[in-house]
């Protein structure tokens, strides 16, 4: 059963009213729910006359800017002591743990999560696994306080719902959330032009770089794995950049007969990532799987980071 947060809302609400500097922070490798999380809470503090910014280690995705335009501030370039609370959205031990140490005890730490494996500690902490995404979280609190739903912030909360359901058709999709989305659909928020630039609407580079991945892509007989790995040299051969590779691991995940999907990806010349999938119905908890490699996620969607560098040759590939 959900949290409602009753307490934990109006603790947020009573920080927020007593910062006049606020710090939002995105996780490495932004998506769709990190991305409209942290918009949407911009948007509303700012109404509100506070000084906003939005950090994170990685620049603010294109494939997003025509639904919801923002900025991100790498952290090194902003001087972190001088807010008087921070908030950190989704996912938020893929960057945030970097710049918590640096916090005095003067400031507040927030975190809003979804992910069930969070162990980062912070002045206040409002997670909960049951929510589709830190989104709907979001739109739980603004709701709570009487907070006006603008055009801008139903489109940012709906980004980031239709982004962690997968369009609506994961199993976390439930009545609650497609009554949220219902009411910010109400609001003005833009299915089409959502989807559009998430799932559809592929630039021709990205649609190579997929090619590359399902061309190399193969079925493990024994646990019916479906795993492909893509190179630092694919991704330039294509033209293409790491945020084309979102999808893949899900889309493979659809093939018939397999249990679930995994894409390995070269970051940079020492780093991997790999990507998990699963359905509800094929029984695999993918998250225990990134628990061996100390990565983390939900049962259906995990990921992780190990080092090593992936090595092609005639006979196929292997990690070194």
């Amino acid at each position: 059963m959900k949290n409602e947060f009753s307490t934990e809302f109006k603790t947020l609400q009573y920080i927020i009213e007593n910062s006049s500097r606020i710090l939002l922070f995105a996780h490495s490798r932004p998506d769709g729910d990190t991305v409209g999380s942290v918009l949407a809470l911009q948007e509303y503090l700012k109404k509100l006359g506070k000084h906003i910014d939005i950090a994170c280690f990685d620049p603010f995705p294109e494939y997003l800017a025509e639904i919801v335009p923002g900025k991100f501030n790498y952290p090194d370039n902003l001087n972190i002591n001088s807010y008087d609370s921070i908030i950190a959205c989704d996912s938020v031990e893929r960057g945030f743990e970097k710049i918590y140490p640096l916090l005095n005890p003067k400031q507040v730490s927030i975190i809003i999560d979804h992910h069930p494996d969070i162990t980062l500690t912070a002045d206040l902490r409002i997670v909960d696994s049951q929510y589709s995404s830190v989104c709907e979280i979001i739109y739980k609190f603004l709701v709570s306080i009487n907070a006006e739903t603008n055009l801008k912030i139903a489109n940012c909360l709906l980004l980031g719902i239709i982004s962690d359901t997968g369009n609506l058709q994961h199993s976390n999709t439930t009545a609650d959330v497609m009554e949220i989305a219902s009411k910010l659909i109400k609001k003005g928020a833009s299915v089409s032009k959502i989807v559009g630039s998430v799932f559809s609407n592929k630039k021709i580079t990205t649609l190579k770089l997929w090619g590359r991945a399902f061309e190399k892509a193969r079925i493990n007989p024994k646990n019916k794995m479906i795993v492909t790995v893509l190179t630092q040299e694919d991704i330039k051969q294509c033209e293409a950049s790491t945020d084309d590779i979102a999808q893949i691991a899900s889309i493979l995940n659809a093939v018939p007969g397999t249990s679930f999907s995994l894409v390995l990806s070269q970051r940079d010349n020492k780093t991997i990532k790999g990507s998990l999938r699963s359905e509800q119905y094929k029984g695999i908890d993918v998250s225990e799987i990134a628990h061996l490699f100390g990565g983390g996620g939900h049962k259906l969607a995990s990921g992780f980071e190990i080092k090593g560098k992936i090595v092609e040759d005639a006979s196929g590939w292997k990690i070194i």
